[in-house]
């Protein structure tokens, strides 16, 4: 596979520490050039970010003493060294989506982690598995851009990176209504127990705009191309509530399924089982060989046991079993900075790669 130069904008949050690790040893993409805030830039990755690396392993050496550029000033520099950037910045929605679009409109491709252009029409919201070709609206974004090579191309939510997947393989019986509480890691908000020690022994009945997106990301992902815009799907019915929870990495939700014909629990089982997409067939390097992992015990999927099954890419299932109100309920677990940030970032850059869209 061909080798590809690529950037990090916001490498010194939380996200773009997760990018950092994720890259180091990453057999497409090489790491050229790290940006931030104009506060950090100037510094090193090492001086920017060491006193607050947040991560398990090491930062990584070879990015230590990386001098950041400016994220905002220095896009066209950015742009001429890279083929596409990562892109997971702390800023104001509207920041967001010009500085974006900036990128783009320099020709450089950005892969991003933040939910500013979720919604835009032209713009692909994607899991690999469930909706890859709806990157295929690209063609329509570089128009309305009037780039050659630019264009935006954003993962979901971290929230809907358990349920949605395992819906996915059920929607041949027609979901109809879908109940899911949501019980997120601190992590999501960007921090650990050391930043946040109030959440020691706590659990926080809310989460800004997290229901509205974890009720309607999933009918973007379930949508169609049509002209030159992604429209949404009408079905089914999401209703969500959304809980921060004392855990430091892995969201886990619980959820309540009807269906216009209601499946054998064993249909449900071997669909999951056998669920494969995209990525799998493609043998793409982040790809987890498993998607939708089922335990049959009763007090699993645990978040500090299960959150790293596949490197954090892989989804987990449990307590499959009828429901007095609902046809079935579950409960599933992802990790939410792997595979519902960062490594979903990269899956997805690698599927844009494996297509050509960096070329």
């Amino acid at each position: 596979m061909k080798q590809y130069n690529v950037g990090i904008i916001g490498a010194t949050g939380m996200v773009g520490q997760r990018f950092a690790t994720l890259l180091e040893n990453h057999p497409w993409f090489n790491v050229k050039v790290l940006a931030a805030s104009p506060r950090s830039a100037g510094q090193t990755y090492e001086q920017a970010a060491g006193s607050r690396w947040k991560m398990t392993v090491p930062m990584p050496a070879a990015m230590k003493d990386m001098v950041l550029l400016d994220a905002t000033s220095d896009i066209e520099k950015i742009a001429s060294m890279v083929d596409f950037c990562f892109c997971a910045v702390d800023m104001k929605k509207d920041e967001i989506k010009a500085l974006e679009e900036a990128y783009a409109k320099a020709e450089c491709p950005i892969v991003s982690n933040n939910s500013a252009h979720r919604f835009t029409p032209d713009v692909p919201m994607v899991v690999p598995e469930i909706n890859p070709d709806h990157i295929e609206i690209i063609k329509s974004q570089r128009k309305r851009l009037g780039t050659k090579r630019g264009f935006i191309a954003v993962k979901s939510n971290c929230s809907i990176q358990s349920y949605v997947p395992a819906l996915h393989p059920l929607r041949k019986f027609g979901l109809k209504n879908v109940l899911a509480c949501t019980y997120q890691a601190i992590s999501g908000a960007g921090k650990n127990f050391e930043t946040w020690p109030e959440m020691i022994d706590n659990l926080i009945p809310f989460i800004g705009g997290e229901e509205e997106k974890s009720e309607q990301e999933p009918l973007k992902v379930w949508g169609e191309i049509k002209g030159d815009e992604i429209v949404k799907a009408s079905s089914p019915s999401i209703t969500t509530q959304c809980l921060r929870v004392p855990v430091s990495d892995g969201h886990t939700a619980a959820v309540f399924v009807s269906f216009d014909k209601k499946p054998s629990k064993e249909e449900i089982l071997q669909l999951w089982k056998d669920f494969k997409g995209v990525p799998q067939e493609l043998e793409l390097p982040s790809a987890p060989k498993q998607f939708i992992h089922y335990f049959e015990e009763d007090n699993r999927p645990q978040a500090k046991l299960d959150r790293n099954l596949e490197g954090g890419m892989a989804v987990s299932t449990g307590r499959l079993r009828e429901d007095t109100q609902y046809d079935y309920k579950f409960v599933c677990l992802s990790h939410n900075t792997l595979r519902g940030a960062a490594g979903g970032g990269v899956l997805l850059a690698e599927l844009l790669a494996a297509k050509g869209y960096f070329d």
